[in-house]
């Protein structure tokens, strides 16, 4: 039976059709003190594949609750990180700061007999897991919402880090070629410059890859050099369309053609589903 969280229930829909496996109806209730309580009413035992983003600080309670609500009952219990909180603070950069990723890796562990994440931004996290772990690449699944006319396809990545991912969609796409920015970051204040790719892109249609677009600034950043150099379209393509605080606006502001997500995240621009590359592991 799929399990789904508050904030994966697309995502869970389309897992349960995929899968051929009932999808189980979830209860929330928050009391006055603003605790939250998950029941999984219908479970009557057998696989449990519990999938919820983490999102958020609330949306790791609600994914505990919904492990410790089947645990009893399920013969085994699998959860699918359509989206890994945490996952990038992978390291500890200053005397007393958590490894919050392992924290949060140990904590899910406790609950769960095996962990899928879909497209890690550290694939490394793995080994924080106390049960086996296994990453999900939804990448080529975002070929499907690209136009099928893209002159010349560039897909470019922001940085070395996301070419392969660059590259999946790529492939799926079926023609093009790869690239990426060199990305240097001040690591006192943040800030990140970009230096243009090698290869000239003018006149040709481009679609920036990376597995998750948050503030948005390095994507703007990316889209302003490459208008300057007057290429055709600009098309954004992410796994995991977080999208805070004025990223959407940004992208806007940007001129891009085209903005494509999967549903590890819900959002306006999930616009193909991550369920049959997730599938393929169940």
């Amino acid at each position: 039976m799929i399990v789904p969280g508050s904030g994966s229930q697309s995502l869970a829909a389309s897992l349960a059709d995929a899968l051929d496996e009932p999808l189980a109806p979830v209860e929330f209730e928050w009391f006055a003190d603003g605790e939250l309580l998950a029941r999984v009413p219908e479970f009557d035992g057998g696989r449990a594949v519990v999938v919820a983003a983490t999102d958020s600080s609330d949306a790791h309670v609600e994914l505990l609750q919904l492990q410790d609500a089947v645990a009893e009952r399920a013969d085994e219990v699998v959860t699918v990180l359509p989206y890994m909180g945490y996952g990038r603070q992978d390291e500890r950069f200053q005397a007393g700061e958590p490894v919050s990723a392992r924290a949060v890796a140990r904590a899910i562990s406790t609950g769960t007999d095996r962990v899928l994440v879909v497209n890690p931004h550290e694939p490394g996290i793995g080994e924080f897991f106390d049960v086996p772990f296994e990453a999900v690449d939804a990448g080529a699944r975002l070929a499907e919402p690209l136009p099928g006319d893209l002159r010349e396809p560039l897909f470019l990545a922001p940085d070395a880090g996301a070419v392969d991912l660059a590259a999946t969609v790529r492939d799926a796409y079926g023609e093009g070629a790869t690239d990426a920015f060199e990305k240097h970051r001040d690591h006192e204040t943040g800030d990140i410059e970009l230096s243009p790719t090698a290869l000239d892109a003018a006149g040709r249609d481009v679609v920036l890859v990376d597995d998750i677009v948050a503030t948005g600034g390095t994507m703007s950043e990316a889209i302003a050099h490459l208008h300057e150099g007057a290429v055709g379209r600009v098309f954004v393509a992410c796994v995991h369309p977080m999208f805070a605080a004025s990223a959407r606006t940004r992208l806007a502001r940007a001129d891009v053609a085209g903005l494509y997500g999967t549903d590890t995240i819900e959002r306006v621009a999930s616009r193909v589903s991550a369920a049959p590359a997730v599938a393929e592991h169940l």
